[in-house]
């Protein structure tokens, strides 16, 4: 073979090893890029997870909204009942109620004399708890509002009064004029004593909403068709009970049927201060 010729195919073999090794180190970066692209992406993930947790942890400690504080004396599963009465009273009623509701403030219009009366002589304890469907049925925080205010007479010891009043000067039911804090700061100038700086500040600052929220909650979970709903020792006595309408002398006849060779309840207490439900 000619000189020539193999230096033709020397230089052939070079050029050849020189594009295989080419190939191996383009190769090579791309494996490197795609090793550094992932890296990249699972940090970029845990940082964007870190973020997300680090605001759930601030969400969680930086709001006080979202604690489920319960109002003064609150008891029962998760402190979402607002007793009144002696505690060992024979029977208990238990009412589910929206302050924008006027079938509730109907209801009370009806027996509010006569429940007043029964709970005042030991014969029931109440046990009062807040929903408020009528903002999710018409729009509006007037449930959720008047809720927290109710919340707050509890705490001031004024409850009843103040739940008195709420019913007495409902707004139709279209109009969220419960929904303004002013209204209902207003409202609490009906009751003697009420109107404080303390109740002011509870009411503006929503200090029950997360507990009138789950208290919601469970309502919309429990099976009741709507507000009021209306218990006897558990059962339901609204719109009637064995076929008998509820009505004042009706509802006091089934406490004496319900109540008969018992004595009266005589254990009161005063609301202690706001405690965070459990």
């Amino acid at each position: 073979m000619s000189e020539k010729n193999q230096g033709r195919r020397q230089t052939a073999r070079e050029r050849l090893q020189q594009e295989r090794q080419r190939v191996k180190a383009r190769d090579k970066r791309r494996r490197t890029l795609i090793v550094v692209a992932a890296v990249v992406g699972v940090l970029g993930l845990a940082a964007v997870v870190g973020v997300i947790a680090a605001n759930s942890g601030k969400e969680k400690s930086g709001s006080e909204a979202g604690s489920l504080l319960a109002p003064a004396g609150a008891q029962g599963k998760d402190q979402l009942a607002i007793p009144v009465g002696a505690s060992d009273a024979p029977s208990t009623l238990t009412v589910w109620e929206d302050f924008r509701c006027p079938i509730c403030a109907q209801f009370e219009t009806a027996v509010k004399d006569t429940v007043h009366e029964l709970e005042r002589t030991g014969q029931v304890k109440i046990e009062y708890h807040l929903a408020t469907i009528i903002d999710g049925n018409m729009g509006g925080t007037g449930s959720l509002r008047a809720a927290n205010a109710a919340a707050c007479a509890q705490d001031a010891g004024k409850f009843v009064p103040y739940h008195d009043v709420l019913y007495q000067n409902q707004p139709p039911e279209t109009d969220d004029a419960f929904g303004d804090n002013s209204r209902l700061i207003e409202l609490a100038g009906k009751v003697d004593g009420l109107d404080t700086p303390e109740f002011r500040r509870c009411v503006e600052d929503g200090k029950h909403d997360s507990w009138v929220e789950k208290s919601n909650t469970v309502f919309r979970h429990s099976g009741f068709r709507g507000t009021p709903t209306v218990l006897l020792n558990g059962e339901p006595i609204f719109p009637d009970k064995g076929g008998e309408r509820i009505s004042a002398p009706n509802l006091k006849k089934w406490v004496e049927e319900a109540n008969k060779g018992k004595k009266p309840g005589t254990e009161r207490s005063t609301p202690s201060p706001a405690s965070p439900a459990s």
